[in-house]
C-alpha cells in the first residue's frame, strides 16, 4: 500500500515541478476551489513543495507556504510527498528523471507531458503498476477535455473501432483563421505568433508532431496497443494554401489537421494499427467542421456507444490545470487502475498498418507551369494508376510567373492508386512543387 493510499483521513500531499502557466493554474484552482475539491476528493489536497527554474520570478502567486527545491528530482525523495506533479515538459531530461525517481520511490505521478508519455509512458506505467502507484496523464491529451477518462471509464465497455479528431489548437487556429480571413499560411502563422497562439518555433504544432504524440497515447488506450509513436504517419499544414481553403469551401468542406487511428485484422499473429496525422477535408456537416480557433475535439466510435464527441479547450492554464487536479482527486479517492486501461503486460504489439488498400476519396492539388499539355499529363497519370476523377479545377495565379493550381477530387478508390499516380508524375518538369494530397473524411 502506498503512502497516498494508507490513510484517507489525512491530506494528500503533493509536490509541484514546474510553476509556469499550468503550475500557477493548479495552485490557483486548489486555492479557489479548496472546499469543493476536498469534498469531492474525500480529503484535503495540499501542496507541500515546489520546484522551478527561477525561484525569484514573479508568478502572481505566493510560493512562500511551500518548500522549495532547486533540483526538481529531489521532490521524488521527500518523505512528506505522496504525489509528484510534473509540469515541466520534454520527453527526456529532468522531467523523465523525476518521473522515474518518483515512481521508484512509490509515489504516484501526475503529468501533462504528452511527449514523455508518448516515448516512455509504457515503461513508466509498468513501473507504476509494479510499485502500486498511480500514473495519471489526463492533461497530456487535449488539455481540459476528459478524453482519457472518457475512454478508460465512460467507454470502457465498448470496443473502440476508430478514434480521430483535432488534437492541436495552434494548427486549428491557423486553418480556421485562414477560412475567415482569406490570408495565406505564412501571414496567418505570423499573426498567431504575435497573439500568443503559436510558439516562436512552431514546428511541433504545424508539422503535426504534437498531435502525433497525443494520437499515439489515445491509440494505446483505445485499442489496447503498445505505444508506437514512431509508427505515426505525420504530415503538417505548412503546405496548405489559401486557394486550398477556397476550393474546399466551394466543394462543401473545411480543412482540418486530423489525427486518426484504427485497427485492422491481418493474416499475421498481431493486428495492424493505422496512426495518421494529416490535413483532411472535413464535410461541413461533420461536428469537427464546426471546431474552430484553438479548440480541440475528439471523436471515438464504440461498437455499442456509437459516435462519442468530446470538445473543449486543448490548452491554457485553466483547462489544463482542471485536468491535472482531476487526476489528483482520483488518486485521493484511491482510484488508480491501469494507466492505459488494461495492465501494461497485456498491451498488444501491433504492426504498422499500410493504408494503400484503404478506400476513400481524396483531394489533390498540383502546382504547375501554365503551358499546354499539363492537364493531359496529370489526367494520364491518374488513368494509368486507375484513379477515377470526380471533379477537376484549374486556377491561374496573377503575377506569379504563369504558375497554375490544378485541384482534383477523386471518386472512392484505393489510397495506393493515388500514391502510384503521384509517383508517375515524380520528376515531371510541369510540376513546380510537390503535390498536396488530403484525404476526405467520411461523414
Amino acid at each position: 500500500m502506498t503512502a497516498n493510499q494508507s490513510d484517507n483521513t489525512k491530506p494528500l500531499r503533493i509536490a509541484l515541478a514546474g510553476v509556469g502557466t499550468v503550475g500557477v493554474g493548479v495552485i490557483k484552482l486548489l486555492d479557489t476551489n479548496a472546499d469543493l475539491v476536498t469534498a469531492r476528493a474525500g480529503r484535503p489536497i495540499e501542496i507541500v513543495a515546489v520546484s522551478a527554474r527561477n525561484k525569484g520570478r514573479d508568478r502572481g502567486v505566493d510560493l512562500s507556504p511551500y518548500a522549495w527545491e532547486d533540483d526538481m528530482t529531489a521532490l521524488a525523495a521527500r518523505g512528506d510527498v505522496d504525489v509528484v506533479v510534473e509540469l515541466v515538459g520534454g520527453s527526456d531530461g529532468p522531467a523523465l528523471a523525476l518521473a522515474r525517481n518518483a515512481i521508484a520511490a512509490g509515489k504516484s505521478l501526475v503529468t501533462a507531458n504528452k511527449a514523455m508519455i508518448a516515448h516512455h509512458g509504457q515503461a513508466l506505467a509498468a513501473a507504476a503498476e509494479d510499485k502500486g502507484a498511480a500514473l495519471k496523464f489526463e492533461a497530456a491529451v487535449a488539455g481540459g477535455i476528459p478524453i482519457v477518462k472518457g475512454l478508460r471509464e465512460g467507454a470502457a465497455a465498448n470496443s473502440i473501432e476508430r478514434i480521430y479528431g483535432i488534437l492541436n489548437g495552434t494548427a486549428n487556429y491557423i486553418l480556421s483563421t485562414m477560412e475567415h480571413s482569406g490570408a495565406d499560411f505564412g501571414a496567418t502563422l505570423k499573426d498567431a505568433q504575435e497573439l500568443g497562439y503559436a510558439e516562436a518555433d512552431p514546428t511541433f504544432d504545424i508539422e503535426g508532431v504534437d498531435a502525433a504524440h497525443k494520437l499515439s497515447i489515445l491509440a494505446a488506450i483505445s485499442f489496447g496497443a503498445q505505444i508506437d509513436f514512431d509508427a505515426v504517419d505525420c504530415e503538417g499544414i505548412s503546405s496548405v494554401r489559401a486557394a486550398d481553403i477556397t476550393q474546399a469551401d466551394a466543394l462543401g468542406y473545411v480543412i482540418r489537421l486530423i489525427g486518426m487511428a484504427d485497427v485492422e485484422a491481418t493474416a499475421g499473429e498481431s493486428p495492424a494499427l493505422l496512426q495518421q496525422v494529416k490535413p483532411c477535408l472535413v464535410p461541413k456537416g461533420h461536428p469537427l467542421a464546426h471546431t474552430t480557433g484553438a479548440t480541440n475535439a475528439v471523436v471515438a466510435e464504440g461498437n455499442f456507444s456509437g459516435r462519442l464527441f468530446f470538445q473543449g479547450a486543448g490548452a491554457g492554464d485553466g483547462p489544463t490545470a482542471s485536468a491535472v487536479v482531476a487526476d489528483i482527486i482520483d488518486i485521493a479517492r484511491g482510484e488508480t487502475g491501469s494507466p492505459f486501461s488494461i495492465p501494461t503486460a497485456q498491451l498488444v504489439p501491433m504492426t504498422r498498418a499500410v493504408s494503400d488498400n484503404r478506400t476513400g476519396q481524396a483531394y489533390l492539388r498540383f502546382t504547375v507551369t501554365d503551358k499546354p499539355g499539363v492537364l493531359a499529363e496529370i489526367t494520364a497519370a491518374m488513368r494509368d494508376a486507375d484513379v477515377s476523377i470526380e471533379s477537376l479545377i484549374q486556377q491561374g495565379r496573377a503575377n506569379d510567373g504563369g504558375e497554375v493550381l490544378v485541384a482534383l477530387v477523386t471518386h472512392d478508390g484505393p489510397e495506393g492508386n493515388i500514391s502510384k499516380a503521384v509517383e508517375l508524375l515524380k520528376g515531371s518538369e510541369s510540376l513546380t512543387a510537390p503535390p498536396l494530397i488530403m484525404r476526405i473524411l467520411s461523414e
